[in-house]
């Protein structure tokens, strides 16, 4: 019996294999998408704008992955929420600190550069498309990137790389090629969710690969998620709704501070799917990926793989680990 059960049960664990709890979770998460979906279905019968429709969608969305993945956490990988990379201590915020800035910032450097070649000319400031004052508009598209930033990375680092580095790590692979090996594939998978997206082309996937690995850097760094949903968070409000220009692909700038005439070779600027595609999107993604390392470095004074990524740690344990006294 317990032959038959050895590639679906971990036994020494008590609980099921990463590729089954992985698997699971995509099920669990495709049936909230389905039961909030006919809720929607009902609710936008008496919803008549399609503004208000959008922001319940995308609400509606986030909560579908949020909620299946907490549960998956919890009644799959019997673990608690903070080993999803979301132990909120001071320096985690600070760390979301950081990662924010850092999103603003290189956003900030390729807007000056293209604006400095001639390749974005600036039409108007503080345009917005809707039909109310522009204080209200941008409230829409911070609120949605706020969301986006918090859910993808929850989802493809906070649980799938987390999952994927505990189930590679196993003789002889051991926790640091695990460790690789589910930054990989993680950032393979995130950019093939975006493969879909307007405008995509092979070039745009094969750059939204190397943003998954750069998401994923900090978090094999640090075994936290604050950098990456900072980063990821201001990258793209900044990229849409601040300089105005498209957001893998989508039309996310019909309100922006500053909105903008693209032009230059598509090679650079990444053309209509926005920077992202681009060899300056390229070019930002290493810039913000040694800054990383100087962060990381500056505030925990060495820079490694977190091998805590590829360890599990049952309730019993943590709750044995939390109790000893700290070692002075």
């Amino acid at each position: 019996m317990k032959r038959i059960l050895l590639p679906f049960w971990n036994s020494d664990d008590r609980r099921l294999r990463a590729l089954w709890r992985l698997t699971l979770h995509v099920v669990l998460v495709a049936v909230l998408f389905v039961a909030l979906d006919i809720l929607l279905s009902l609710a936008s019968e008496d919803l008549e704008d399609g503004f208000a429709i959008g922001l319940v969608e995308m609400a509606l969305s986030g909560l579908a992955i949020v909620a299946g993945t907490l549960l998956a956490a919890r009644f799959l990988d019997r673990r608690p929420i903070s080993d999803l990379g979301l132990q909120f201590s001071s320096h985690w915020w600070r760390d979301l600190g950081y990662g924010l800035f850092l999103g603003a910032f290189l956003m900030l450097l390729i807007f000056l550069v293209e604006l400095a070649l001639g390749w974005v000319t600036v039409e108007e400031i503080f345009l917005t498309n809707r039909s109310v004052p522009f204080g209200l508009a941008i409230f829409w598209p911070l609120i949605l990137f706020l969301t986006v930033g918090i859910y993808e990375e929850l989802l493809s680092r906070g649980y799938h790389f987390k999952n994927l580095a505990e189930g590679l790590s196993f003789s002889p692979l051991g926790r640091r090629r695990a460790i690789l090996l589910a930054w990989l594939i993680s950032s393979a998978v995130f950019g093939l969710l975006h493969a879909g997206n307007p405008n995509a082309t092979v070039v745009s996937t094969l750059n939204l690969f190397l943003a998954g690995l750069f998401l994923g850097l900090p978090f094999i760094l640090t075994d936290q998620l604050a950098m990456p949903i900072g980063i990821h968070i201001t990258w793209n409000f900044f990229q849409g709704n601040v300089f105005g220009f498209p957001v893998s692909g989508t039309s996310a700038n019909e309100t922006t501070f500053i909105a903008v005439q693209q032009g230059g070779p598509n090679l650079w600027t990444g053309g209509a799917f926005g920077p992202e595609a681009g060899l300056l999107g390229i070019a930002a993604i290493v810039a913000g990926s040694l800054l990383i390392v100087w962060w990381v470095k500056r505030t925990r004074g060495t820079v490694g793989f977190a091998l805590a990524v590829a360890e599990y740690q049952s309730p019993a344990t943590s709750e044995s680990v939390a109790e000893q006294p700290p070692v002075e």
